[in-house]
């Protein structure tokens, strides 16, 4: 993770953005974070 400002919360693999708060306006849950990281995995 990389620390960002101004509420940004951002998840990255290998330099791709697999979550943005920003975009959605809301923090995912657990389970939505893991499901979007097993896609981003295979």
């Amino acid at each position: 993770m990389i620390e960002g400002r101004g509420g940004i919360f951002d998840v990255r693999v290998d330099g791709s953005l697999v979550y943005s708060k920003q975009q959605t306006g809301q923090f995912p849950e657990h389970a939505e974070i893991l499901d979007k990281l097993a896609t981003v995995a295979k």
